[in-house]
């Protein structure tokens, strides 16, 4: 192979490693074994730092026990109750046949009693597990880089999470109180037929068993590659149906709803198929195991009626034989069942602990420190940046903004104006030069106290489907009502609150579609307003307004900087025109920098771009 030709190949496997896509992950998924998910999923039922849960394990492993044995040892009442009815042998405890048969059932209720109280014990351990990963999860989401986020659905990665705690749960239950306690209660009642009867009825009962479980494990093993592209059918369509949800008003503009739900409904046919074929594959594994466990149990009943005919079985014998093969029988059919569960579960704990692996791109050093804010001074020193590094967005770009100053940012689509702003919030790092604030650079400190000194006003703001109240008070945790209405006075929005039905108590609905553009802006900046941070990004802030809107907005605005350090990405130069510095970027580089007069009368790329407007909005 040639040396290019290698490196080639070489590159293409590392950037294959890097990124992941969905199916990869799922193969990873199916490839991890159960220690590996067991071995993640055991710390949280025996942490070292709550002994209470510790306990409550013991205990609850303890009832188990005590169940399987009750359980196995139930039968021999039924034998002694058919034989004292049968007049056949001593009557077992001299107890006669009613009271052998109450006794079979204080038994069978004992049984079901110690099952109940070890579910009873275990519940609290389980859900305290599942709240912890739940959480976990949550939290690792958010810690992810701006960079995972924008390339992944998230309906999908909801379902994901969903189905993981989904399995958790199920492994937890099945596994622990199913297959644990299955293997134990085949062991004793192999112990009790082996001793009572004969080997050879062990042998056809053993044999049975390890048919049926190779038969269930292979149909399975199949079974899963059918139910991973149902999943993955399932995901999209659930997708494809948030997506056009949230894009509500824009499926409506261009009268799309026909069109929506025709490309959900191919989503949602291509679920059918897969899902008719996992039930198809379920008719036979079902079959395949009836007709095992069948000839298994008809096997041992055989020998038992010809040990009834000889005379060395009692018809209670043969009456608890039969009493010992639906004992079997029944686990061994929910077996199948636990196993293709517990096989996806694992499937889809292995999706979710996949994105638990995920690294965060972003992350704070190990010795950084809080932002300590002197002044408020930006300064981008020779930053260089690009999504992809081979399509570079910042060249080289240097810009100060001293403290108190107002400096805006201008310049066509495409020239990097809005990559500034996730720089300054660290959503990605600089890959040369360095973005400091008073001298300090955003890689060495924590991003909590980064994020906590930066209020952030956006093109569109968006709000959660939740009162106006909570929204505005989203900007500072625990504010008083008195702090939330001064924020809305500032922002200029609170005699338009007042004058809703519920005040400060309306619902603004999905991501605040029952406000207009204008006033949702208001909510924004008053839950900015609210923060009080010492720097202000405006991204935008006006654009999307009308040119009334513009005006109030732009007044609530500029109150809302005085005494800090601004950066304004503008679209519009007549929002900018009294900054105190304009920065001019063309092509992910500083062109021009100075006041709005100065640069009109230097006559270069701004008063190209100032000139321009004003044609366009004279005419």
């Amino acid at each position: 192979m040639p040396a290019d030709t290698a490196r080639a190949t070489g590159a293409q496997n590392l950037d294959a490693k890097k990124t992941l896509t969905d199916e990869e992950l799922a193969d990873q998924a199916e490839r991890q074994s159960a220690v590996i998910v067991l071995r993640k999923v055991a710390p949280y039922l025996w942490p070292a730092d709550m002994p209470w849960v510790r306990k409550r394990v013991v205990w609850a492993m303890l009832a188990l026990l005590a169940s399987k044995l009750v359980i196995v040892f139930t039968p021999f009442f039924y034998k002694g109750a058919v034989d004292a009815l049968a007049e056949e042998g001593v009557p077992m405890l001299a107890l006669g046949a009613v009271g052998l048969t109450v006794a079979y059932g204080v038994a069978r209720l004992m049984g079901v009693g110690f099952q109940q109280l070890r579910d009873a014990i275990f519940a609290r351990v389980g859900q305290r597990a599942l709240r912890m990963l739940a959480l976990e999860t949550f939290e690792h989401i958010h810690r992810l880089s701006m960079r995972y986020h924008i390339t992944r659905k998230t309906g999908g990665l909801s379902r994901i999470i969903e189905r993981g705690v989904k399995g958790v749960d199920f492994l937890l239950r099945f596994l622990l109180f199913s297959i644990g306690p299955l293997i134990l209660e085949l062991l004793l009642i192999g112990i009790v037929l082996a001793v009572v009867f004969d080997v050879w009825y062990l042998a056809i009962v053993a044999g049975t068993i390890a048919v049926y479980v190779w038969f269930t494990f292979a149909v399975t093993e199949w079974r899963v590659k059918l139910r991973r592209q149902m999943n993955d059918q399932d995901t999209d369509a659930n997708q494809k149906a948030i997506d056009s949800l949230l894009n509500y008003e824009t499926v409506k503009y261009f009268g799309a709803e026909a069109r929506e739900a025709a490309r959900y409904d191919a989503a949602m046919a291509g679920y059918e198929e897969a899902a008719i074929k996992t039930n198809y594959s379920l008719a036979f594994l079902n079959f395949g195991q009836a007709m095992i466990i069948t000839a298994g149990l008809v096997g041992v009943m055989v020998m038992a009626a010809y040990g009834v005919q000889a005379g060395d079985l009692t018809v209670g014998d043969f009456v608890m034989v039969n009493a010992y093969m639906i004992q079997i029988t029944v686990p061994l059919n929910f077996l199948g069942t636990v196993y293709r569960e517990i096989r996806q579960a694992l499937v889809d704990m292995g999706q979710m602990f996949g994105l638990l692996e995920q690294p965060a791109e972003i992350a704070d050093k190990p010795d950084a420190r809080p932002l300590v804010i002197k002044g408020g001074r930006i300064a981008l020193e020779g930053v260089t940046f690009g999504y992809d590094p081979e399509r570079v967005i910042l060249k080289n770009a240097t810009v100060i903004a001293e403290p108190g100053q107002t400096v805006a940012i201008v310049g066509s689509t495409g020239s990097g104006k809005s990559t500034i702003g996730r720089l300054l919030f660290r959503f990605y790092d600089v890959q040369h030069g360095a973005l400091c604030i008073d001298g300090q650079d955003v890689r060495h400190v924590t991003q909590q106290s980064l994020h906590d000194a930066i209020g952030v006003v956006p093109q569109d703001t968006v709000l959660f489907n939740d009162t106006i109240r909570y929204n505005i008070a989203y900007g500072r945790d625990g504010a008083t009502q008195d702090q939330i209405e001064q924020a809305a006075r500032d922002a200029q929005i609170h005699d338009f609150i007042l004058s809703l039905p519920d005040g400060y108590e309306t619902t603004v609905g999905e991501r605040g579609l029952k406000l207009s553009g204008g006033e949702k802006q208001r909510v924004g900046i008053a839950r900015t307003l609210l923060k009080d941070p010492p720097i202000l990004l405006l991204d935008e802030a006006t654009s999307a307004l009308d040119s009334d809107t513009e005006h109030e907005i732009q007044d609530a605005l500029n109150r809302a900087g005085q005494g800090r350090t601004v950066l304004t990405i503008a679209h519009r130069l007549s929002t900018i025109s009294d900054a105190d510095m304009i920065v001019v970027l063309e092509k992910g580089e500083v062109v021009e920098q100075g006041t709005h007069d100065a640069l009109l009368s230097a006559e270069g790329r701004y008063a190209q771009l100032w000139h321009r407007q004003q044609s366009e909005d004279e005419g």
